[in-house]
């Protein structure tokens, strides 16, 4: 075996109650973390399908990748797949990713992944210490939330368990460790369709709504500890790798251009701690990180709430005011007059404090934070027009939130339950999803998912959803480093700067220098061969790259503003780090060849689900309603600006013109989106072909 694997996935059946194992070396072919899981999950059930999510032959696979365990940057992160039940209109075959130390615990016990399938007639849980796995009994865990789940599966599998000191795993086998749980909370147990999966205080699988799947198979959680290593093939070239890559990383001590770079730019800089949107420097905190990030993007507060929260899961509450987007009313005294200076600060605390203690509430009934969303504007929108009767607490309140989240995770009510089938479903049987989708008023664009940027603008995440099964989420493709760095006011490079080292770093593509052209220009713009490359290679990486447990906040790495020359790790960091690690010797091309297989491959599985070339359209207002915009880098009039691209509408017939050559860019027939035989059997994937060729949906 390379290194960085050992060589074995564990596969649990919770109808037999049968543990087995699969060989790793059996899919190497697809390099480990996503594409692993897909193939697997195509040769257990591909031929089966299709069936839905909540069917107990699905299955929940949980991948980690050579980097997991090892001090690979950004890498710590936790692949889920299989049928998603949040997904609309077909429950396709989807994934997320969790991060923490999961998968290096995984790989501490000697497992590159772990597949569950069937369902248990009881609740239960899953314990994994080394190569002891059983399947144990729920009994007074289920029902618990996410936190207190994790805290007693924890007290059960390590009964001598003190933090800090050392605990006996098994005879002459000790630890200072705690276990990795991850878990379903309220929500999963009754199958709300955006049920997230949480481990640790914060770190949610927040997509598709695998929390459902869990509660679906009566698997409440799953706990891995482990004590041994990772191989690596080449020790030394990794830590040669470790130490170059501090060039890239914001340093602590003397970070670049602080001034610029302290404020404005907390999400994209690199510094520790910039996760947290909500607390910021609100409360003292200290950074924490997932395993092998030396970011640190998350936080630990001194008050104890809101720890290891980012992103959505500390801004989806706002009490008072005390949120992200928000000051709030001014407080007022007992007689009505302003308060004092002393007591709007004591007021603006409160405030901050129950806007997290909301947030952490939503992570430990187990309701996925992106998703949720969309679904609170609905539900508002229903309730204010009359759609559903019922009454929630005045909203801004803490009282609101509780109320909310307890409605949705256990489906309370007639509002409850629908609700908990998520947005999309809730609009169709309330016979709205024409009017509310399509006309804009639900931006559910991508199957079901909400959108996230401008699709008109910010192309590789329209394009990348649509051609996908749900939000794309890759933040650092150029969202952050180029929408957000424009956005500042203050850019560190020009758009004609930025587009010449986004061209450098993204091989083969690297002799086009329009990959980030987002303006309108036939030769270079929207509709583009520029564009379709530009969307190739992001689908390509995301399969390959992220599925490898890669954070969306890390990775890729074109552009930085902690090197003198403003160039990103990538592509040099990703395959130096592979090759150090497993002793192979790939390019960053040959990934991304890999990346284009697992992106064939997963298209064939949703085209046995029943995708189709005219399914991949976007909702009525995408064409019909002028877009807002959002500043990248354009092309305009022969000369690179940045510009907002405001008032742009989707073109249908191009938008048809521009599939039709994607498809047949990614080696698919143009006419039906399915993959050919040439295609896939050049991939080696003949079986694939003779699947689809059997149900009458081969290119």
């Amino acid at each position: 075996m390379p290194g960085g694997f050992t060589g074995k996935i564990l596969r649990v059946n919770l109808t037999t109650k049968q543990v087995s194992t699969l060989p790793t070396e059996k899919y190497m072919d697809y390099g480990g973390g996503h594409g692993m899981g897909s193939a697997i999950f195509f040769e257990l059930v591909g031929a089966q399908l299709p069936f839905e999510a909540f069917d107990p032959r699905n299955l929940i696979i949980m991948m980690a990748s050579p980097f997991a365990g090892t001090f690979m940057p950004g890498s710590g992160r936790c692949e889920v797949q299989g049928l998603a039940p949040m997904l609309h209109p077909i429950e396709w075959f989807g994934h997320s990713n969790f991060g923490g130390r999961f998968t290096a615990q995984l790989k501490f016990a000697g497992w590159d992944g772990i597949v569950v399938e069937g369902a248990s007639s009881e609740p239960v849980y899953i314990s994994v210490i080394d190569d002891k796995v059983n399947i144990e009994s729920a009994a007074g865990v289920w029902g618990m939330d996410t936190w207190d789940t994790q805290q007693e599966i924890s007290r059960r599998v390590v009964p001598s368990l003190r933090y800090g000191e050392w605990a006996e795993l098994a005879q002459n086998c000790f630890t200072t460790q705690i276990p990795a749980v991850v878990a379903c909370g309220p929500a999963g147990e009754n199958k709300v369709r955006y049920a997230a999966l949480l481990h640790g205080p914060g770190s949610q699988a927040a997509m598709c709504g695998y929390g459902g799947v869990f509660g679906s198979k009566n698997l409440k959680a799953i706990s891995v500890i482990g004590t041994g290593g990772v191989p690596i093939a080449d020790p030394q070239a990794l830590m040669d790798a470790r130490i170059w890559f501090r060039q890239f990383q914001w340093d602590v001590d003397n970070p670049r251009d602080a001034a610029m770079f302290s404020s404005g730019y907390s999400l994209i800089n690199g510094a520790p701690s910039g996760g947290n949107v909500s607390n910021g420097d609100r409360v003292p905190a200290r950074a924490a990180a997932c395993a092998s990030c030396p970011r640190g993007c998350k936080q630990r507060l001194a008050t104890g709430d809101s720890n290891e929260s980012v992103c959505a899961g500390s801004m989806f509450a706002s009490i008072g005011g005390g949120g992200m987007f928000g000051g709030g009313a001014k407080p007022k005294s007992a007689d009505g007059a302003a308060a004092k200076p002393a007591s709007i600060a004591m007021a603006a605390a409160l405030r901050s404090k129950l806007t997290r203690q909301g947030n952490d509430l939503m992570q430990r009934m187990g309701i996925g934070h992106w998703p949720v969303m969309a679904m609170r504007g609905y539900i508002n929108t229903a309730i204010s027009q009359g759609l559903v009767k019922a009454e929630l607490p005045p909203q801004g309140t803490y009282a609101y939130y509780e109320a909310l989240f307890r409605m949705i995770s256990l489906r309370e009510g007639e509002l409850g339950e629908l609700a908990a089938e998520g947005p999309a479903r809730m609009a169709e049987k309330l016979g709205r999803y024409k009017e509310d989708v399509h006309g804009g008023s639900l931006r559910l664009t991508y199957w079901g998912t909400q959108e996230h940027y401008d699709t008109m603008t910010q192309l590789e995440w329209g394009y990348g959803s649509l051609f996908g099964e749900r939000d794309l989420m890759l933040h650092q493709m150029s969202n952050y480093p180029v929408h957000w760095m424009a956005q500042s006011g203050n850019p560190y490079l020009t758009a004609e700067e930025a587009s010449k080292l986004y061209a450098e770093a993204m091989i083969p593509y690297q002799d086009d220098r329009y990959l980030i052209d987002y303006g309108v220009s036939p030769e270079t713009g929207i509709y583009s061969d520029s564009k379709i490359k530009l969307t190739a290679w992001t689908k390509h990486y995301e399969k390959f790259w992220h599925g490898m447990g890669f954070c969306g906040w890390r990775w890729p790495q074109c552009i930085t503003n902690n090197t003198a020359d403003r160039r990103g790790a990538t592509p040099n960091a990703e395959p130096r780090f592979w090759n150090a690690i497993t002793g192979q010797n790939k390019t960053f091309a040959d990934t991304m060849e890999i990346g284009h297989k697992i992106f064939t491959l997963d298209r064939a599985i949703w085209n046995i689900q029943g995708r189709t070339k005219a399914m991949e359209v976007f909702p009525d207002y995408i064409y019909d309603r002028p877009s807002g915009g959002s500043i990248q880098p354009m092309v305009i009039d022969g000369k690179w600006v940045y510009d907002q691209g405001r008032g742009r509408q989707h073109d249908r017939a191009k938008l048809e013109d521009f599939k039709a050559r994607f498809y047949k860019f990614e080696g698919w027939n143009p006419d039906n989106s399915y993959p050919t035989r040439a295609t896939l059997e050049k991939m080696g994937m003949k079986n694939v072909a003779d699947v689809l060729q059997s149900k009458g949906k081969l290119g």
